[in-house]
């Protein structure tokens, strides 16, 4: 992929389309679409839209109960269990869908943490990354037998975040100087980057993979966060309500589902999507312009960070397969 793809589509949808609006007219009966996290926040918005939209969505969870209770009420969903921070449950997710024949679809990898205090997981990786990236990459690659040979699309969702950090190749974990900021930033800038090498090695085979900022929107992930520093970072007055400019959970969730959807992606692949098109490299550090900073669509960035994730988790189910 040439980074050069990275320019607006004109794709009739906008920051305040809704993941209901860019799938009306959208059929998507008898497609599976797993949504990582999809029971709260955008995840569940984006389940909503595609459950409406006929596909039958499968929701990996950690919190397996929580999942049943929010998603009770929308058909053609199940939940089933997943814990991104360990690769075993991840294992296991994978061998009971994969046990059970079907093709997947649609892989939107949702889930994620966000400005854990200083934590390790697994054999010392730091959270965000180990979470929202390496867990996913676990997963999609785990998966792939599963997913459908005539078309398949996987969308990670990114963050503006990724401006505050590329991969610190020389201290991937944080072992000095740990920020909670440029970890999540981090692992946003890697699942852009996975996005980009899926796409140039799974394309051949019918396998599409695209980034996205969701936008600006208070969800559950801010939990951690405490009131009087959202409020420092602008987010929300001191009266409590969020600042303009943010999108409601609906309009957060559109993006993801547009790049999981629309017909008008099908030549583009590996690109990073906000406001529901493709979005233009960012020339300076404004986090709420957005766009893409290069280095989380550089190719040979891209390759690097796959071969590093496969050595970490032992995996790489697409390689082999790409030629």
């Amino acid at each position: 992929m040439a980074i050069t793809q990275q320019h607006r589509i004109g794709s009739g949808f906008g920051p305040r389309s809704t993941a209901g609006e860019v799938v009306d007219g959208v059929d998507l009966a008898g497609k599976t679409v797993l949504v990582t996290g999809g029971y709260s926040g955008l995840g569940k918005e984006a389940t909503v839209a595609l459950a409406r939209a006929g596909a039958h969505v499968v929701v990996p969870a950690r919190r397996v109960e929580a999942a049943r209770k929010a998603l009770c009420d929308i058909e053609s969903v199940e939940v089933d269990e997943l814990d991104l921070a360990d690769l075993g449950s991840v294992r296991t997710f994978s061998e009971r869908f994969l046990d059970t024949g079907r093709t997947v679809d649609i892989i939107i990898a949702n889930a994620g943490v966000m400005a854990y205090p200083r934590r390790q997981v697994g054999p010392g990786w730091e959270a965000h990354f180990a979470i929202n990236h390496l867990g996913h990459f676990a997963l999609v690659n785990r998966l792939r037998p599963a997913l459908a040979p005539n078309g398949a699309r996987v969308v990670m969702v990114a963050s503006s975040a990724h401006f505050l950090s590329d991969i610190r190749w020389s201290d991937l974990h944080f072992s000095r100087g740990y920020d909670i900021w440029q970890a999540y930033g981090q692992s946003k800038t890697a699942n852009a980057l996975f996005a980009t090498h899926l796409d140039a090695i799974g394309a051949a085979s019918g396998v599409r993979a695209y980034a996205v900022h969701p936008g600006s929107i208070l969800t559950p992930l801010q939990r951690n966060i405490a009131h009087a520093e959202q409020v420092a970072q602008g987010w929300i007055g001191s009266d409590g309500r969020q600042a303009d400019g943010f999108k409601t959970p609906a309009e957060g969730a559109a993006t993801a589902v547009w790049a999981a959807t629309a017909a008008s992606l099908a030549e583009f692949g590996g690109v990073y999507c906000q406001d529901c098109d493709v979005a233009e490299l960012a020339t300076d550090d404004d986090m709420l312009v957005g766009g893409v900073k290069a280095w989380a669509v550089e190719p040979a960035s891209a390759e690097r960070l796959w071969a590093l994730s496969s050595e970490l988790t032992g995996l790489d189910d697409f390689t082999d397969h790409a030629h």
